[in-house]
């Protein structure tokens, strides 16, 4: 068995939250180095997508193995200390933790990984977003693995016809529910429709019973109880051989769909499909940006990876992203350029909210039926809600 790991953390921006030094990616490249050096993995890169740096792994140790994750809690705290030296912007910002406990779950940093038996041919394809939330993979995973107008495997391949099974966490309740497609198609949209709520994290094939695509679903705000940064999700996709075409999982990134994230985490804006060395948001934090490193996986060795979004096909992607951006952009602080107000809950809203709340006066000639205080306002839904 193979275990592919992408682990990822902003340890500090270049310059404010714009990149990640070479520094930093230095850093991070000497300890994979080692690490694949005294055996820990079986190979490794390091890469970024805007401020984040991301390590991509293979090993054999299954996911969620402490060791691994640690070593990756290491880097980052190496890589911090990169940024502090050189002033960066945010220094361990994703780091939530003085300490590693067990694994990264609820310390920061956010991670995608898959564990599978290696076939013949085994393509696989990272991708990587920045200035936006896991919710942003809601739509692409929906387009791969069960819309026959993107995937014409789901009609034509008979071990794609029997569709997949989504499984989707609910961020704020800590649960989660599986669907199989495409049988509970409906019930699937109803829900992966909320993407700031609901996330799929992860689908598996139900001919091959096997994974096929794996996501990070940490939100740093859920976690800190306070806006601490977006969380540029990861996701790893399988391809081919009864799972969805390389050109099948890249489709859904030719429409730059709109995503929650961009300035201080706090709007709506396109997710612009980049290539690599583009993968640096700028224009008011954003667009949010996606870039896809494509692996052609042999005997857990990466290889050398392969720029799948620079291609001349999503140019007409990037100027409709830049156009949607720049119709956005004259909305300035109303909505739906802005999240609405219950989304904004962990931003300082709430505290202005709260301050505020003494000063609203009922109507006249109207009695109200419940005092108004900073607990009946447009946050009052999520009181009571679970945060971990």
């Amino acid at each position: 068995m193979v275990t592919l790991s992408i682990i990822k953390a902003d340890t500090g921006g270049w310059v404010g939250h714009s990149a990640v030094h070479p520094e930093q990616l230095e850093e991070a490249r000497r300890h994979v180095d080692k690490a694949k050096a005294d055996g820990l993995l079986v190979d490794g890169q390091v890469t970024s997508c805007g401020d984040d740096l991301a390590l991509v792994m293979t090993h054999g140790h299954g996911v969620d193995d402490p060791v691994i994750h640690e070593f990756a809690w290491n880097v980052f705290l190496a890589t911090t200390d990169v940024a502090k030296r050189l002033g960066l912007y945010g220094a361990g910002q994703d780091l939530l933790s003085d300490a590693f406990s067990g694994n990264l779950r609820g310390l920061g940093p956010g991670y995608a990984e898959i564990e599978f038996d290696e076939r013949p041919s085994e393509p696989v394809i990272c991708f990587f977003a920045d200035k936006t939330e896991p919710g942003a993979w809601n739509l692409p995973l929906y387009k791969m693995f069960a819309d026959p107008f993107n995937t014409a495997g789901l009609v034509i391949d008979k071990n794609m016809h029997t569709g997949f099974v989504f499984e989707v966490y609910d961020l704020f309740e800590n649960k989660r529910l599986e669907f199989t497609c495409p049988e509970d198609l409906y019930d699937l949209l109803m829900y992966i429709g909320a993407p700031a709520r609901y996330v799929v994290h992860g689908v598996r094939s139900r001919s091959l019973g096997i994974p096929a695509a794996a996501t990070s679903t940490q939100r740093l705000s859920l976690i800190a109880g306070k806006y601490v940064g977006k969380d540029d999700p990861v996701m790893i996709v399988r391809c081919q051989s009864g799972l969805p075409a390389v050109g099948e999982v890249l489709e859904p990134f030719t429409i730059a769909h709109t995503v929650a994230g961009c300035m201080r985490g706090s709007h709506h804006a396109p997710l612009m499909p980049v290539a690599a060395a583009d993968a640096t948001p700028a224009r008011f934090d954003g667009p949010p940006r996606v870039m896809a490193l494509g692996f052609q996986v042999k005997d857990g060795k990466l290889g050398i990876p392969r720029d799948m979004l620079a291609d001349v096909s999503f140019d007409r992607a990037r100027q409709t992203a830049n156009e949607v951006m720049d119709y956005l952009r004259r909305h300035g602080p109303f909505e739906p350029h802005r999240l609405p107000l219950d989304d904004l809950e962990y931003t300082t809203m709430h505290e202005l909210e709260g301050r505020l709340a003494e000063r609203w006066e009922p109507l006249p000639g109207v009695t109200p039926t419940k005092p108004v205080s900073a607990a009946d306002d447009a946050f009052a839904p999520r009181i009571g809600r679970s945060v971990h």
